[in-house]
C-alpha cells in the first residue's frame, strides 16, 4: 500500500506574493503549517550558507543560531524585527515566517482528522505548489525528503555545485 505524501514545489511556493493557504491543524485556528515547512526548507535546503552568516549576525536578540551549518530560529526569542531577512544577501528568508506565534504542520495525521478534512492546504493553494502524491514522484531532479511524509522540490545550490559547507 502506497502512503500519501505531501509534495511541495518550493520553487513555485516561494514565489507566491502572499501565502493564502489554509490549514486544518486544530491546536490554533490561525495556523498555517506551510509557513513552518517553508522556513524549514529554506534554512535546510535553499540557504547558501554564507561564510559570515549575515542573517545570524543581524539578529539583535540572538534568535537565529547555526547548528551543524544549518540556521535554526527560536520563535520564543524572535521579535519579528525582520533584520535577518534584510541582511540575507540572497533573499532566502521570507518575512511571512517571522512571527512570534509558531506555525506547525503535522501532515494531517490520519488519526486526528477525518479524510474529508485532510490536506486543506492542497485544496486552498491557488498556485498548485502543493499536491498529494502516492508512492514516489516521477520526476527525480531536485527532490528531497523531509521525514516520511513530505517530498520537496527545491533547487539546493550547494548540492547542485557540489559545495560542502
Amino acid at each position: 500500500m502506497n502512503m500519501k505524501k505531501l509534495f511541495i514545489d518550493y520553487e513555485v511556493c516561494n514565489k507566491c506574493p502572499e501565502c493564502v493557504v489554509r490549514c486544518s491543524y486544530i491546536f490554533h485556528p490561525q495556523n498555517n503549517g506551510i509557513i513552518s515547512l517553508r522556513e524549514e526548507i529554506a534554512f535546510a535546503l535553499a540557504c547558501k550558507r554564507c561564510d559570515d552568516y549575515p542573517c545570524v549576525n543581524a539578529c539583535p536578540n540572538n534568535a537565529l543560531k547555526r547548528e551543524n551549518g544549518i540556521i535554526k530560529r527560536s520563535n520564543f526569542m524572535c521579535i519579528s524585527c525582520k533584520s535577518c531577512a534584510l541582511a540575507c544577501p540572497f533573499g532566502i528568508i521570507d518575512t511571512d515566517w517571522l512571527l512570534y506565534l509558531g506555525n506547525r504542520c503535522d501532515v494531517c495525521t490520519e488519526n486526528r482528522i477525518d479524510e474529508n478534512q485532510r490536506f486543506v492546504c492542497v485544496q486552498s493553494c491557488p498556485y498548485s505548489a502543493l499536491k498529494i502524491i502516492e508512492g514516489e514522484p516521477e520526476e527525480k531532479v531536485h527532490l528531497y525528503k523531509i521525514g516520511e511524509h513530505i517530498i520537496v522540490r527545491v533547487i539546493n545550490w550547494l548540492d547542485l555545485y557540489q559545495i560542502k559547507k
